[in-house]
């Protein structure tokens, strides 16, 4: 499986949503080169705690950054523009990816017909907040509420929240990957290249699969209903004797098998035997299964439950799911050579051929415009002379 070794992915990249996808290419082990400003570079270097005691390289940063190589390029400048031109046919890019603003597209040289005159068969991809023809500014709390995600999380009564996680950013990265996979695939049958326009908000409101249609079926409210599910019951939070589980009760057969334990008995009712029953009073059933599981503790609880094989979780912290064996064994790490500072990286969504040829280990998140030496000068055949030039005028 080295196949994807022979990608390179070229990457005018800033912030989340394009460096978590290019991020998620370099675990397949694809070549991957981000490009920054020389002066701006990317703002997410500057966020977080400086862990490493120097610019650049705070503690944000370094979450989904590592396994890449990193340059500096002022596509503005005429130079500049000549340099990235090499860089698409002498690293022989085959994916070019940017999150610039469209209307920076032309004054970049970065637009997909430019760079089609440069490489026929190259596979542009654009991510933009909402789409080719808008440059309104996009972050992911913005998308979350634009999207209906945040009218969709929080408490029944309370406030509208977001999603702990930034879902437009990861989420448009993992449907631009499959994009960039069916690319791939279309280049490798065809010898076509292909240009994809990506839009943060299309992805964001692709996730509201059920609000969206029963709220035209039903033509009713579809809002938030905090941990309670609307339509299946039990599935909530419950208060344990030290501390909290979710349970999730999905149909009739698993709650008659939950009912059937000594301590549930006092619910095994007629009026509660189908779901619909039990979604109808369904603020007094919850109440009445808490004042059972507060007398239990949540281990009890997960051992009775996995023991007739009724979905349950104690509700984790993040240090308790690092330590989960199922995540603890698909860990990724990273060691800064300079400092022998360690980080440690979520497991991928599927463990790679190539993250196992490298027992999990990937280079260290890249320094700003850490390779252009090795870039520049040892593949584009530059002299430290011209390198020096090049810095000297802002070029790199």
């Amino acid at each position: 499986m080295d196949l994807f070794r022979n990608i390179t992915v070229l990457s005018l990249e800033q912030a989340t949503v394009l460096p978590y996808l290019t991020y998620r290419l370099a675990h397949d082990g694809m070549q991957v080169i981000r490009l920054e400003h020389p002066v701006y570079g990317d703002p997410n270097r500057m966020i977080g705690e400086n862990v490493l005691g120097e610019e650049r390289m705070n503690a944000y940063f370094l979450c989904i950054n590592a396994g890449k190589k990193a340059l500096t390029l002022n596509l503005a400048d005429p130079e500049g523009g000549k340099i990235f031109h090499r860089l698409i046919n002498e690293l022989n890019v085959d994916i070019f990816a940017t999150n610039q603003l469209p209307r920076n597209y032309q004054k970049l040289g970065i637009a997909y017909n430019t760079l089609k005159g440069v490489k026929p068969d190259i596979i542009w991809l654009g991510v933009t907040g909402f789409g080719p023809d808008s440059n309104e500014a996009a972050y992911d709390p913005i998308l979350q509420a634009r999207s209906g995600m945040m009218e969709m999380t929080g408490e029944a009564n309370g406030d509208p929240q977001v999603v702990g996680i930034p879902l437009p950013d990861m989420g448009t990265s993992e449907h631009a990957y499959g994009l960039l996979m069916k690319a791939l695939f279309k280049r490798q049958a065809t010898g076509e290249g292909s240009c994809i326009h990506m839009s943060m908000f299309e992805s964001s409101v692709s996730w509201m699969t059920v609000p969206i249609t029963l709220t035209r079926l039903l033509n009713k409210t579809i809002t938030r209903r905090g941990n309670t599910h609307e339509f299946f019951c039990p599935v909530s939070v419950y208060q344990t004797s030290n501390g909290f589980v979710y349970m999730a009760v999905g149909n009739d057969r698993q709650w008659k098998s939950m009912v059937s334990q000594e301590m549930f008995n006092s619910l095994d009712r007629p009026e509660y035997e189908k779901n619909a029953g039990r979604i109808k009073d369904v603020d007094n059933l919850n109440r009445a299964i808490n004042k059972v599981t507060r007398q239990r503790t949540s281990e009890e609880l997960i051992d009775l439950f996995n023991s007739l094989t009724l979905p349950i979780s104690k509700i984790k912290t993040i240090p308790e799911v690092i330590a989960d064996p199922l995540v603890e064994r698909r860990l990724l790490f990273s060691r800064d050579e300079k400092t022998g500072t360690q980080i440690t990286l979520p497991p991928p969504p599927n463990m790679t051929p190539f993250l196992e040829q490298l027992d999990r280990k990937l280079p260290f998140p890249p320094r700003f415009g850490e390779h252009n030496p090795e870039i520049y000068g040892q593949r584009l055949g530059y002299s430290d002379q011209e390198l020096s030039a090049f810095k000297e005028k802002g070029v790199i």
